[in-house]
């Protein structure tokens, strides 16, 4: 049991522990290695790698929700091929096995072959578009060391990672940072004969994603990305979009005129893994400078559209509403005795970790979710057997979440499930 005489400013302090990288902070954050020097606060926005929990932080029973680590960009070039280097994203260097038990063990490798006739719409190489990468899985293992720090060798309260009930998306790459969190925590899991199970949902009612169809949020969302608060963002920055558009190939493509979603995930995947910013044949690149804009526009956008627009809070709501479900019940399970784990942890995306944000409440804006973003719900209890709540976003103490009452927070969750969830996204 933790008391409240334990919430002292030593137990609170912060400390990051990384190594010293070339580049220092952009005017937005860092874009190009899951390191952050030592001469930043160790909470830096760092998209490559979020600050997260480490063994300087504290708890009871706790719910994690985080985005996947490093990937290859999700989002291709019309001639994907011609705007990477020749030797294009080598995934040789992870071996990803899939295989059903009963069946013999088989790994699975990507083959992009020379000839193919359609070779110019993917890059050479041995990656698929949004694979994770081994530097992704690297940063999978040091976040799984960073969760067992806390909540183990620190805090006692997970003895293994049985304590742990895990879900996530119906992403493959999901699943390998499940893999390399838990071979974080206890490398013995990767030898043992017992798997650990890793749940998911049907993928046409996923809440986590969220992947349940909804009308209703959609038109939601379309209205008021109709308006001047949006629309004029997009007329501001036409001379960045003529460019870009110029340099990639993407000229009159609604997907990349429409938002810069597009370009920041194609500029970031190739940034944060060491990689140049594209180049077209003629050997006009991508400056920095546009993709810094880019990074900022994107982190306009999204704080925009699912925190900040006249309709966001009802589009969370709608699209995430079955998901403050489940955390809400959660906390009543463990509340009422029956919970069987001491910690949940959910693997989504950016789309689940910017809705979770933004129906919380944390202060903003809001910024793009970074590769390993994390919230933590901790639950306290003192020795009057009063239960608090604390929510640490990327690592640190959200504003307005350090010291708060169970059912409070509890009620925060239900606030954002509608009753009739289903006739409205009917």
């Amino acid at each position: 049991m933790f008391v409240a005489s334990l919430l002292s400013a030593a137990f609170l302090s912060h400390y990051f522990h990384g190594v010293q990288v070339a580049k220092a902070l952009t005017a937005s954050g860092i874009y190009n290695s899951s390191q952050t020097p030592h001469d930043l606060p160790w909470n830096t926005y760092n998209y490559c790698n979020a600050p997260h929990v480490n063994r300087d932080r504290y708890l009871v029973y706790a719910t994690i929700m985080m985005r996947h680590h490093k990937r290859t960009p999700d989002n291709l070039y019309p001639t994907e091929n011609a705007l990477n280097p020749p030797v294009g994203w080598d995934c040789t260097n992870i071996v990803q096995e899939n295989h059903a038990a009963g069946s013999g063990k088989v790994t699975h490798e990507t083959v992009i072959p020379s000839w193919h006739p359609f070779l110019s719409r993917i890059w050479n190489g041995t990656c698929d578009a949004g694979q994770l990468t081994a530097e992704g899985l690297a940063d999978s293992v040091k976040h799984g060391q960073d969760i067992w720090s806390v909540y183990s060798s620190q805090l006692g309260l997970l003895e293994s990672v049985n304590d742990i009930y895990i879900r996530t998306s119906n992403s493959d790459r999901t699943y390998q940072v499940t893999g390399g969190l838990l071979y974080g925590m206890d490398p013995s899991t990767a030898q043992s004969s017992v798997p650990f199970v890793v749940h998911t949902q049907p993928s046409n009612i996923d809440s986590l994603v969220p992947s349940y169809s909804c009308p209703k949020a959609d038109a939601l969302r379309n209205a008021y990305q109709s308006v001047p608060a949006w629309t004029d963002h997009i007329n501001a920055n036409q001379d960045l979009q003529n460019r870009l558009d110029s340099i990639l190939g993407t000229t009159g493509l609604g997907p990349w005129s429409s938002w810069y979603d597009h370009f920041f995930d194609t500029f970031t995947s190739r940034t944060c893994h060491g990689h140049p910013l594209p180049c077209n044949a003629t050997g006009t690149c991508v400056s920095e400078a546009d993709a810094d804009r880019v990074h900022e526009i994107g982190n306009f956008e999204y704080n925009y559209i699912w925190n900040n627009a006249t309709g966001a809070k009802e589009y969370v709501k709608l699209t995430f509403g079955a998901m403050f479900l489940e955390l809400a019940q959660n906390l009543l399970s463990f509340e009422s005795g029956m919970e069987r784990h001491r910690m949940r942890i959910y693997v989504g995306h950016d789309g689940s970790m910017i809705r979770l944000a933004s129906g919380l409440g944390i202060k903003g804006p809001l910024k793009w979710p970074s590769m390993g973003s994390e919230i933590s719900m901790e639950v306290w209890e003192t020795e009057a057997r009063q239960k608090f709540v604390r929510v640490f976003h990327e690592g640190t103490v959200a504003q307005g979440f350090e010291w708060i009452p169970f059912q409070t927070f509890v009620s925060l969750l239900q606030s954002n499930v509608h009753s009739n969830l289903t006739v409205q996204c009917a």
